[in-house]
């Protein structure tokens, strides 16, 4: 019988995290539908405890007929980060976190403390917006893998692009502009589109990242969220910025349920 759930119940996904004979589990639903996500904590556990983080934890919490408590969403994200890198034995002293959901939060975290620095609209709610302006698809894993296949230097207009054919300055495949050739070449397809896309989500958020990490004098950074787990063309464009930066990026396996897993180990 499992006695404890913990839910991060937020803009786009509802994620799950409980423990069963010391193993921990996770589940992940879509927030359109929190009946489906109540009738599923019934048949597993229907007395079971809820501890519930989220923007949506109030409405969650009000289809739950029996224990639960609302968990505060930073405190939860910052828990469940420490566990999880505990978990993969990495020491954690010190860290800047960077929590990509639907939007994005920065945080600041100690032995002790933690604080939320920055925090963007750009985010996974992004790349699902323009995902489908660009395809008419609503599924992310497509997203991805149209990313991953495209080329961003077909759409986006880099410094070299505009100092052709003299040679830039600066490093000619920087970005001079997201996106900013997609009217100048009809050749570009959809996955080249999506390709900047990423670029643009992972560029925008490696360098509010960058203030922090700068201001902070960290050179670690977590990345967790569900727009970063198992999505390799945004992993990569924020691994190019590692030398230029001098940080060390770790990205955690169940980084997605980070919220959960903190509201699940809260006393």
């Amino acid at each position: 019988m499992v006695d404890k759930i913990g839910i991060d119940a937020g803009g786009s996904l509802v994620k799950v995290a409980y423990q069963e004979k010391e193993n921990l589990h996770i589940k992940t639903f879509s927030n359109q539908d929190l009946e489906e996500v109540v009738k599923w904590l019934t048949f597993l556990s229907p007395e079971a405890m809820l501890s519930i983080t989220g923007g949506k934890a109030s409405i969650l919490q009000s289809n739950w007929c029996h224990n639960s408590v609302i968990v505060n969403e930073f405190e939860a994200v910052v828990s469940g980060t420490r566990y999880l890198l505990q978990e993969n034995n990495v020491l954690d002293e010190e860290f800047i976190l960077v929590n990509i959901g639907t939007g994005t939060s920065i945080f600041h975290v100690t032995s002790d403390t933690y604080e939320r620095v920055l925090g963007s609209g750009i985010g996974g709610g992004t790349l699902m917006g323009l995902g489908y302006l660009i395809t008419h698809r609503t599924d992310f894993q497509t997203f991805t893998s149209m990313a991953n296949s495209g080329d961003k230097r077909n759409s986006d207009l880099l410094v070299r692009d505009i100092y052709y054919p003299e040679e830039p300055p600066i490093y000619g495949d920087l970005t001079a502009s997201n996106l900013g050739k997609v009217h100048l070449n009809k050749e570009a397809s959809s996955n080249d589109y999506l390709s900047s896309v990423m670029q643009l989500i992972g560029e925008t958020i490696i360098l509010l990242a960058r203030q922090v990490v700068s201001t902070k004098k960290v050179s670690k950074i977590v990345f967790i969220g569900g727009t970063v787990e198992h999505n390799k063309p945004l992993q990569d464009v924020f691994l190019s910025f590692r030398e230029m930066m001098s940080y060390e990026p770790i990205f955690l396996n169940k980084g997605t349920h980070a919220g959960a897993i903190g509201a699940l180990i809260r006393k």
